[in-house]
């Protein structure tokens, strides 16, 4: 009933599927378990809550099941290791199957089941392929219990039923089909189910300083880099190492590789320098060239080549770095026209590497270069049967052969897509071809939407222009690239920071080329360098409303600078009133700077088109009238509207419906209405579809029975209401504070012991009040972090929060509510009242501060 996942680890079977009995279909994946061990399955569940997920991920609203399955990974969240220049290949099949159940083996060609009821077993056989006589076998040991005939095609199964002798083991049972021929197709033998150890649970990272060794610290940062964790820095886990030995030869290097590939290449030259020169310090040679390699990569990117040229063939000393290091040399080579040597080096490297299809593409070129047109010829085609999608050779048979067709190819397969033209030149840059990059770039920049050209393209055609000497194009080409619509621009390879860094060198006053920097440097965790670049380009164009929201952010979230934050987004909101992401970004910084509701209410009013465009923007609306006591209206905005929830940020909308509701039927209460107080507490445990979420199972609606039993005793009806009571009273009994939306919220306790109240219940009643009051006393002053495992959280994903500040309000609120239930109203109020000064929209304090006064 709840959504859960199944994870098959370590499976031997070479297959995982599902089948759907009301279809009677199903789908099976077949591949070699030695490379595709990870089989997983996940419901969303068939109660309310799952069900609402179908109709919002299925075409036809119905239940689904999610099978995944992974390569060189174990299970769903682990990973393996692309090195440079490798290619990791697989063959896998999803093959769809009919009639057969729960299949108990596969392969690409058949798959089988048995199934054993009593004293009978029943043998069910499908092919992928037509088969004509092959054979369906099932015996036991030695001996042949049954050997038919049958004609297979995928239009048809094979299904018989058959009885066992008695004594029959059925773990001595063997079934198969084999064709005509006698070669076997799929084979199952049914194994005793076995105990096998429970794998131990993942346990959270300690904290660098804590962590035992070295060695520890450069796993971890390598677990955290891998797994590109949400909040903790692999950064400090290298640092702490090398805080302990400045020699760490490891930390040296993987700190290096982290500011390299975030285009901080000086930075990342000092690590690879302290890496090369503690694993030489007794070896001249040493057993790992990876360091070397690297270093000559940083240099490479600082445009000192003949230095990294030197380092690139010592790395290749090493086996490992063999085919990499030569792809480079070769590269440096080619840039300075050295083709002799530059063709040996690359038939190195391919030696080592022979599906490295960048070094096919570069030597093709070479071959071009140095005139031997038909082997270069011949290299395109035999690497186009490896990959046809190495767009790149395309363009070199279109340099060899002068033929149209073959860009038309290529332009054909490329789909327009810049970014892959982009890649494709920047090889050719790399190995100092820079009359080809602009060449190509070129044909992929005239297939754009001259309304619509993505800026770094143009920023990448001027750099190559400059290299091929073409100075006079370059200028023009880079004023242009200044022009350009900035939208989506968000430049994410190292080689962006060279170009654009030169950009700006050329015409310091492009502030678009400034706003894209920053946006790589904020990106990749360099913030003062992005505020830096966001700084100057507001102060070229005080009209660009991006570069102030982007600036608002960093001033908030890195420089606390909460004042200036609300200036710049107020500002770039202005700049543009028709951006409706700006004025969602504006209204959850006034929450968060704890602005009074009735001005955001009366801000987000101005702009009604806005606030329709987007769900989370009408919901806050909506939540705003809740607060305001205006809950009918509140209601009927959320009734009026069909919302679509994102995996992770479930619970909101409903969590309003059921306030406006569980408020509406209080004050009916109020009034003696207890008809409708019951008739609107009932709606509110129900979702309606237009919410786009349903109810978990178990959800605890402990407020929701309380009031009930209220509306119930109202009526007279004692029986109803003793009943709710005794639902308001269910749930843990220990308080803790809730971080996501399915967790239990602390204020669960306080409707537990209200309930057990009106049940006659005393003394447990006061022990949950008493506890909501220890519970918050005790960790009124903890320092509070996010959990390790933690994957979605919605409420931080624009502004950052000071969790310890959160936890003190939430630690007085509770306070409050045991002093509520203790009956001491006096500081109950006090404290309730300096949790909602804290935080204004704070529903569940200002619910409560009204209910105390009542």
């Amino acid at each position: 009933p709840v959504p859960t996942s199944y994870m098959a680890i370590n499976s031997d079977f070479d297959f995982v599927g599902g089948y759907e009995n009301d279809s009677k279909g199903g789908v099976i994946h077949v591949a070699n378990h030695h490379v595709s061990p990870g089989k997983k399955q996940w419901t969303w569940g068939h109660g309310d809550f799952g069900i609402a997920w179908d109709r919002n991920l299925t075409d036809e609203d119905g239940p689904y099941i999610e099978l995944m399955c992974g390569v060189y990974t174990d299970n769903q969240p682990d990973f393996s290791w692309l090195m440079p220049n490798e290619e990791k290949t697989f063959t896998q099949y999803f093959i769809p199957y009919r009639d057969l159940g729960v299949v108990k083996c596969a392969t690409k060609e058949a798959m089988i089941n048995l199934e054993i009821e009593n004293d009978f077993i029943e043998i069910k056989a499908f092919t992928t392929s037509v088969y004509i006589n092959a054979e369906v076998i099932l015996s036991c040991n030695d001996e042949v219990l049954m050997a038919e005939t049958f004609d297979f095609n995928p239009a048809t199964s094979f299904q018989k039923k058959i009885q066992l002798r008695y004594g029959t083991s059925t773990t001595d049972l063997c079934a198969a089909v084999k064709t005509a021929d006698g070669i076997t197709l799929v084979e199952y033998r049914i194994e005793q189910n076995q105990e096998n150890e429970i794998p131990e649970p993942a346990k959270a990272a300690k904290k660098p300083e804590d962590t035992e060794s070295n060695e520890q610290l450069y796993l971890t940062g390598l677990h955290l880099e891998q797994y590109r964790h949400a909040t903790y820095d692999p950064r400090h886990y290298y640092e702490e190492a090398i805080k302990r030995d400045p020699k760490d030869y490891r930390c040296n290097n993987a700190l290096g590789l982290w500011y390299l590939r975030r285009g901080q290449f000086a930075k990342a030259e000092g690590y690879f320098r302290t890496a090369v020169k503690t694993i030489t310090q007794r070896n001249p040679n040493p057993i790992d060239g990876e360091p070397l390699y690297n270093l000559g990569v940083t240099l490479a990117f600082q445009g000192k080549h003949d230095e990294a040229y030197k380092y690139f063939y010592k790395s290749v000393w090493n086996a490992a770095w063999m085919d990499s290091g030569y792809f480079q040399v070769a590269r440096i080579d080619s840039m300075n026209g050295r083709w002799n040597e530059a063709l040996d080096a690359i038939d190195r490297s391919l030696l080592r590497n022979w599906h490295n299809h960048k070094a096919r593409q570069l030597k093709t070129s070479i071959l071009r270069h140095s005139g031997k047109t038909a082997g270069a010829l011949s290299l395109c085609d035999e690497s186009l049967t490896i990959d046809r999608f190495n767009f790149s050779l395309y363009f070199e048979k279109y340099k060899l052969t002068g033929d149209k067709k073959h860009l038309d190819e290529m332009q054909s397969l490329i789909r327009g897509n810049i970014h892959n033209y982009i890649e494709f030149a920047l090889d050719y840059a790399w190995a100092g071809l820079y009359q080809d990059a602009v060449e190509l770039i070129s044909f992929g920049i005239e297939l754009q939407n001259p309304e619509h050209i993505y800026p770094m393209a143009l920023y990448y055609k001027a750099w190559f222009e400059l290299k091929a000497k073409k100075y006079l194009q370059s200028a023009k080409t880079l004023k242009n690239a200044a022009l350009v619509s900035p939208d989506y621009c968000f430049p994410n390879q190292p080689e962006s920071v060279v170009v654009l860094e030169w950009a700006v060198r050329e015409n310091p006053s492009d502030y678009k080329a400034l706003y894209y920097l920053g946006n790589f440097w904020y990106a990749f965790k360099n913030y003062f360098s992005a505020i830096t670049c966001w700084e100057r380009s507001v102060t070229f164009n005080g009209s660009f409303p991006t570069s102030h929201r982007n600036l608002a952010l960093a001033c908030f979230n890195k420089l606390h600078d909460h004042e200036r934050a609300v200036e710049l987004l107020e500002k770039a909101f202005n700049l543009d009133t028709t951006d409706a992401r700006i004025l969602m970004e504006l209204d959850q910084l006034y929450k968060r700077m704890n602005k009074k509701p009735e001005m955001r209410l009366a801000n987000l009013q101005k702009y009604p088109e806005l606030v329709n465009d987007r769900d989370d923007l009408y919901l806050e609306q909506a939540s705003l009238h809740n607060i305001s006591g205006e809950f009918e209206k509140a209601y009927d905005l959320i009734m009026s509207r069909q919302f679509h929830p994102w995996e992770g940020g479930e619970g909101k909308v409903s969590g309003q419906y059921i306030f406006s509701l569980v408020e509406l039927a209080k004050k009916a209460i109020q009034q003696k209405n207890f008809n409708l107080a019951v008739e609107l507490l009932q709606k509110a445990g129900k979702y309606p579809e237009n919410l786009g979420e349903g109810k978990l199972p178990g959800a605890k609606e402990n407020e929701l029975f309380y009031w009930l039993g209220e509306a119930y005793y109202g009526l007279g009806d004692t029986a109803n209401a003793t009943a709710a009571w005794k639902e308001a009273t269910v749930g843990l009994n220990e308080v803790s504070a809730a971080m996501f939306y399915n967790d239990q919220q602390p204020d669960i306790t306080f409707y537990q012991g209200l309930a057990l109240r009106k049940l006659g219940k005393e003394k447990e009643a006061v022990e949950c009040f008493r506890k909501l009051v220890e519970f918050g006393e005790t960790h009124l002053n903890d320092h509070v972090e996010i959990d390790y495992f933690a994957v979605s959280l919605p409420d931080l994903l624009i502004w950052e929060d000071d969790l310890d500040k959160r936890n003190h309000l939430l630690c007085k609120y509770l306070i409050g509510l045991g002093e509520l239930g203790l009956r001491n109203k006096t500081k109950s109020q006090k404290l309730l009242q300096e949790a909602l000064d804290e935080d204004l929209v704070n529903a569940s304090v200002l619910k409560h501060l009204e209910l105390g006064r009542i």
